[in-house]
């Protein structure tokens, strides 16, 4: 606590989260005590209140909220006291998101006695462990939960402050990570059913759900930008996938079809031309390409949906929808004779390459290379590149490459934004000190690649009824473990390298097939729990067993 003023002090909590304070104080009857909060101080030391102003309603910036809003809307609470001996009290039926306290009017001097920060956030269940040897890493993820845990109260949002509303894009892009770490079984089917109700008309889906008018970059009728519209299809993709969740499509199919009819009445030649697109990328944003790879994705995912439910006609229909719109896209913004596509930025590349729109995916991916040297082997990616980015080089192999952009500790990139104190992820990679939030989960989406990548946890059947056990180590990582706990039981992954030799432990869950890749020399030795294991097939650096359920321990030369 520090005093900024004659009766002013501000509070530093050490920790960006969402919830509210609990103060506890002596005073006379009807003197009022006001507290504002917000995530950071100015540089004279006053309080930053710029980046929790909710809706951007700031007076200074001439900008006006609807009837009864105030001038400027920032996150205040007011407590009048009844006098008479200590009093405790904390507000009810609001949260905030902040670190710091602005205190006006405390009788005395306050003491850290007097302060208490009470988290909240949305009872999930912890579903993901995960530790390694690289300490960054391990305060990374330490900061992505604070920030995930503090945009879970009912809808996930992209911010407990500014905004606290359900944005399709944040969810599409975090879903994965978020899934990893938590049970969201029933937060995220309540959040597809947030979109089906919003759901316009004509049959656009909502930017955000449950909606309140924002709609940019939208197609009409108060529909979204096709990425924010994707939200509704992928949710429900990835419920199936994590939990084996069918029912979830059954239920939300026509509300489906009703959008994807929807959207191919406002299709040019299978394309799209305006989106938000590839949100906070620090190079120009390819906006019709990737408006244009979001309508290919929502097409896949309605071939998808309509075989699970043996739809044989949709699936015929839908899949040539998605062929047509496929040869459109690459057709229209592949550069003929190389693997560029559109402005060839880090984001347009890893657009075309996760949504397997190179006919020559090598010429792609060297296209990509160059872009990461042009930027001094940094990302300038926006929140759905960020994600593709780790995909696309865990499922190329180039984990190296992978562990060289999230290491990096300079800007931009997460280093960064810990070597500058966050203690929650920032929207921007730049330090967002007016308008953008410092508490977003976007860009927790390199948090998924701990688990895919760095522990090799990923499922091969839907509600993790098959697994690939396949860690992919990295730079300086001599050690990870962690473990995900499905449906079906935990799967556990704990490998260290010493001198030469590798160690992998696994364990499978009952009832599920695993195939278990361990880094491995050609044709060298390999042993699980001191035996020699003679059913193995040797893959770019890996021995490959396949194995049920139990508890294995390979050790190999690496």
């Amino acid at each position: 606590i520090r005093a900024t003023g004659r009766d002013t002090f501000i509070v530093d909590m050490g920790q960006n989260f969402a919830g509210v304070a609990r103060i506890k104080v002596n005073g006379k009857e009807g003197h009022r005590i006001t507290m504002r909060f917000g995530e950071d101080t100015l540089k004279d030391g006053r309080l930053n209140w710029w980046t929790t102003v909710a809706g951007q309603i700031k007076e200074a910036w001439g900008l006006k909220g609807g009837p009864g809003a105030p001038k400027t809307a920032w996150q205040k609470d007011e407590y009048i006291l009844k006098g008479g001996g200590e009093e405790t009290w904390a507000p009810s039926f609001t949260f905030h998101g902040f670190r710091y306290i602005e205190v006006v009017g405390w009788p005395g001097i306050p003491t850290l006695d007097d302060f208490t920060g009470l988290r909240m956030n949305s009872d999930l269940d912890s579903n993901g462990r995960f530790q390694c040897s690289n300490t960054m890493f391990n305060q990374l993820h330490e900061v992505i939960q604070w920030t995930f845990l503090s945009n879970v109260f009912s809808v996930q949002s992209d911010c407990p402050a500014r905004e606290k509303m359900g944005y399709g894009a944040d969810m599409v892009v975090s879903t994965e990570a978020f899934m990893y770490n938590y049970d969201m079984a029933q937060f995220y089917a309540k959040a597809v059913r947030d979109f089906a109700n919003e759901q316009r008309p004509e049959g656009g889906i909502t930017e955000i759900a449950p909606f309140t008018g924002i709609a940019d970059r939208g197609y009409g009728d108060q529909s979204g930008p096709l990425g924010w519209q994707l939200g509704f299809p992928f949710l429900q993709k990835k419920l199936y996938e994590f939990y084996g969740d069918k029912r979830i499509i059954e239920t939300f199919y026509e509300a489906f079809l009703k959008q994807m009819d929807f959207l191919q009445t406002k299709a040019v030649n299978n394309l799209f031309y305006w989106d938000i697109s590839d949100h906070e990328a620090l190079d120009t944003k390819p906006e019709a390409l990737t408006a244009g790879a979001f309508y290919y994705h929502h097409a896949l995912l309605m071939a998808e949906f309509s075989a699970i439910l043996e739809k044989k006609e949709n699936v015929i229909k839908f899949t040539k929808l998605a062929d047509n719109i496929k040869k459109a896209l690459i057709q229209k913004y592949l550069v003929n004779g190389t693997g560029r596509f559109d402005n060839g930025t880090q984001s347009a590349q890893l657009f075309a390459l996760w949504y397997q729109l190179a006919p020559d995916r090598p010429a792609a991916l060297q296209t990509l290379w160059q872009e990461f040297e042009r930027h001094d082997m940094h990302i300038s990616t926006g929140i759905f590149s960020t994600k593709y980015l780790f995909d696309v080089l865990r499922e190329e192999d180039q984990n190296e490459l992978a562990f060289q952009l999230a290491n990096q500790r300079d800007f931009p990139g997460w280093g960064y934004m810990l070597n500058e104190g966050a203690t929650t992820l920032w929207e921007t990679w730049a330090y967002p000190e007016i308008a953008p939030s410092q508490n977003h989960p976007m860009f927790g989406s390199i948090d998924e690649w701990f688990y895919r990548s760095i522990l090799g946890i990923n499922p091969t059947a839907p509600g993790f009824a098959a697994v690939q056990i396949k860690p992919q180590p990295a730079g300086d990582l001599t050690w990870a473990k962690g473990s995900y706990n499905s449906i079906r039981g935990n799967i556990r992954s704990e490998w260290k390298i010493q001198g030469k030799k590798y160690s992998l432990k696994v364990s499978i869950p009952v009832n599920v097939k695993a195939e278990v890749w361990i880094r491995c020399k050609e044709n060298g030795p390999l042993k699980e729990s001191g035996n020699p294991v003679t059913r193995v097939v040797y893959k770019n650096g890996y021995a490959i067993v396949e194995t049920g359920s139990g508890e294995y321990h390979y050790e190999s030369e690496y």
